[in-house]
């Protein structure tokens, strides 16, 4: 296909392209509902760590095979706890070694420099649901659903969830979440800011992959001082915040996409960002 380059994730289980400035992943375990596992996460991990670095990349759209985003934890490999681990760990390196992986995924999505959407065409729970959380946008299907389901497998949440809920829907509300794991239909979804917008599910891959397209030909140096202003707006004061949006703003004042939306203006037309 004319302009779509595929990126080499080491896995089936994992798929990657990159496509007028977007990197499509695809979680791509349908038959499991795109749980993660010791072939997928792996392969998710190291591909967000090659991200930052490719040019080419503007925007990143996150999205499972099938009829599920994912489902989280593969829960029929649970059980083992820090056995996983090898036979030999001790309960501090099964913590230490579990939140190097928490931070190499949902740590790692979360700090992008590009703009992140998820697009979910089915269920998102557990570990599934913090990786959407983790995208700074989420659009979802109609006829689908999201749940933080730990309490269902007796597990208190990993992978970012209680952090990323609670910033999107307050403290009272994330814990409701959390204690009840109720399956939250798409319209509540969108009432309690969940997600940002919900479509027909026929319509949910082209209207993500428009979305996407539409980030990944803004301004790219400017989402990225957007990105860092917004997640320090969550724990800086005022004083703080104004001293980085002035670093922000001089430093994209210098850019190239903005001396084009200037022109742009000035002759009533439309700006063609390069993302320099």
């Amino acid at each position: 296909m004319p302009g779509r380059r595929e990126l080499d994730t080491g896995t089936e289980t994992l798929l990657a392209h990159v496509e007028d400035g977007v990197a499509v992943i695809t979680l791509n375990r349908p038959e499991a509902r795109n749980a993660l596992s010791d072939e997928l996460s792996p392969a998710f991990r190291d591909l967000l760590a090659v991200i930052p670095q490719d040019p080419e990349i503007r925007a990143v759209m996150v999205t499972g095979a099938g009829t599920a985003f994912c489902a989280g934890g593969d829960v029929k490999g649970m059980g083992g706890g820090a056995k996983r681990q090898g036979p030999a760990a001790t309960r501090e390196d099964a913590v230490a070694e579990l939140t190097r992986r928490q931070r190499r995924l949902t740590g790692a999505l979360y700090d992008l420099p590009q703009p992140t959407l998820a697009s979910l065409p089915g269920p998102a729970a557990g570990a599934g649901l913090s990786i959407a959380l983790a995208c700074d946008l989420r659009i979802m299907a109609d006829d689908t659903f999201v749940t933080t389901g730990f309490k269902n497998v007796g597990l208190s949440g990993d992978y970012g969830a209680s952090f990323f809920l609670t910033q999107l829907v307050g403290s009272s509300r994330a814990r409701e979440l959390f204690f009840s794991s109720e399956r939250v239909d798409a319209a509540r979804c969108e009432q309690l800011g969940i997600v940002n917008r919900v479509v027909p599910a026929a319509q949910l891959r082209e209207r993500a992959l428009a979305w996407a397209r539409e980030l990944a030909a803004g301004p790219t140096t400017a989402y990225r001082h957007m990105k860092e202003n917004l997640d320090r707006a969550l724990r800086d004061d005022l004083s703080t915040c104004l001293a980085h949006e002035a670093e922000g703003i001089v430093a994209t004042a210098a850019t190239a996409d903005h001396r084009e939306a200037v022109e742009a203006f000035a002759h009533k037309r439309k700006p063609e960002f390069s993302g320099r």
